[in-house]
């Protein structure tokens, strides 16, 4: 007798189509994005420590801090300005303006000229605006009615008269990433810690500092693939000049999280080394002293 020929008859095992349209969707659905978790500061201000996930490779943690500009006032200040003979380090520019919040403004020359736009109160601090750099930061509308407290425009699209400036607060840098998701910087490998000013989707300004050395264009890649509530982002100077300063005062108010138990090196300003900043951007509740309406605002 074939031994073959008395097994039971071959049945086809027939798959449900259900199940590889699941499949299918599964392998084509984008991994979650990994946004940072964010921990109460103060009303309309929120911070982090960010890790992004494997598709970023090129990046470490990133200090992140939310604002609400609605809440929250940014000012600029640049040392020539202000009297000073030397540019101070960002504690000292705490202490001398009393801002919860600090970061670098941008780029400058070894003679601490800044490099680009840089306004304040409605008046030029001297310098001009950069050819090539497209990123502009602006806070403080003249009519505050009708526009954002605080925003990034690309001035490859947007339109800036710094004679007749819309916003009494500028600061001009590098464009990374604009409203269409395009990245703005080519790949050069050159690494350094990085300062990043970012536009929320839901207007929301985002202040970001790497606590490793990162390349633009990798970083770009990271935002655009796991940020995606991100409309916009800009670079302000990076190596040694990025810096940010959040104040003890605002993450050791009530009982500390878990997760803020590492802050004290971190946003204190103890990651990183220093240098003085001729240029800086600080934030103050609005209502606060440092709030005072400029004689240039109507």
């Amino acid at each position: 007798m074939d031994f073959l020929t008395t097994q039971p008859p071959h049945r086809s095992c027939r798959i449900p189509r259900a199940f590889f349209i699941a499949l299918l969707l599964w392998a084509t659905t984008p991994v979650l994005a990994q946004e940072p978790r964010w921990e109460s500061l103060a009303p309309g201000l929120a911070a982090a420590i960010w890790q992004p996930d494997d598709r970023c490779l090129d990046s470490d943690r990133w200090l992140v801090v939310k604002i609400d500009p609605a809440l929250h006032r940014f000012s600029v200040h640049y040392f020539a300005q202000e009297g000073l003979p030397h540019p101070p380090m960002i504690d000292e520019w705490q202490k001398r303006t009393g801002h919860e919040i600090l970061f670098n403004a941008g780029l400058f020359r070894e003679n601490y000229a800044y490099l680009g736009l840089l306004l304040k109160d409605g008046k030029s601090l001297g310098s001009r605006r950069h050819n090539t750099w497209q990123g502009l930061f602006v806070a403080e509308p003249r009519l505050p009615l009708s526009a954002p407290k605080a925003g990034v425009l690309d001035l490859a699209s947007d339109i800036f008269h710094e004679e007749t400036p819309d916003y009494l607060e500028a600061a001009q840098s590098l464009m990374l990433l604009d409203r269409k998701g395009a990245l703005r910087v080519r790949q050069t490998g050159k690494r350094a810690y990085q300062t990043l000013v970012a536009e929320n989707k839901d207007g929301h300004i985002l202040i970001l500092k790497s606590l490793g050395l990162v390349t633009l264009h990798g970083i770009g890649q990271c935002l655009r693939e796991t940020f995606p509530s991100i409309a916009l982002a800009m670079a302000m100077d990076g190596g040694s000049s990025s810096d940010l300063f959040v104040s003890e005062s605002l993450w050791k108010r009530g009982d500390p999280s878990a997760a803020q138990a590492n802050w004290k090196d971190l946003f204190a300003g103890r990651s990183t080394a220093h240098i003085p900043l001729p240029a800086v951007i600080g934030l103050s509740p609005r209502g606060s002293v440092t709030d005072a309406a400029p004689s240039s605002k109507p």
